[in-house]
């Protein structure tokens, strides 16, 4: 068993020089410490797999838009963002949840796809339109609990690190 873990492994850092990571997000952070963070985690994150963050510009005008409207503007602006072949995840309250150690598994899996270009996204307070949740190949849940389109940028780039730490069995991560 160990054995195919270890080869799982070492065949997924083989991979990482191929696939490139992108992480939407809808709308700014005016938060110096959030910006300051993700920053952080991003450049740990780069050690590792080529990693990008989009932010989508925030909407205009919204105060006469519904929920719904809203969400079909930023799902046009999050479509327009994605490739073809893209593996796409949305960041979603109602999403899979995994340990982190699932959660590096999980990634190993996606990285063995083949495919060019891994994108996670975060939605705007009201969701995803109907559009994206049929683009995308699968949801994850951080938590039960909710939290601020702020902060989860702090805390999905830390759990993408650690899943990159515990991909190359590296000493961040302790179970």
């Amino acid at each position: 068993m160990y054995l195919c873990i270890f080869n799982a492994i070492i065949s997924g850092v083989n991979k990482l020089k191929f696939m490139k990571i992108l992480l939407v997000l809808c709308g700014r952070t005016t938060e110096r410490w959030i910006k300051e963070a993700t920053e952080l985690y991003y450049k740990r994150i780069r050690k590792y797999i080529q990693f990008e963050e989009k932010v989508l510009a925030d909407l205009k005008n919204v105060s006469s838009l519904t929920e719904a409207e809203i969400k079909v503007k930023e799902g046009q602006q999050i479509l327009s963002e994605l490739e073809v072949n893209d593996y796409v995840l949305l960041l979603d309250e109602n999403g899979n949840s995994f340990s982190s150690r699932g959660f590096s598994f999980e990634l190993q899996k996606i990285m063995n796809t083949g495919r060019k270009r891994l994108v996670f996204i975060v939605g705007g307070p009201y969701g995803f339109s109907e559009e994206v949740y049929r683009r995308a190949d699968g949801k994850i849940s951080l938590s039960a609990m909710t939290f601020s389109h702020q902060v989860i940028r702090v805390l999905f780039a830390e759990q993408l690190y650690r899943a990159f730490s515990i991909i190359n069995n590296e000493p961040y991560h302790h179970d």
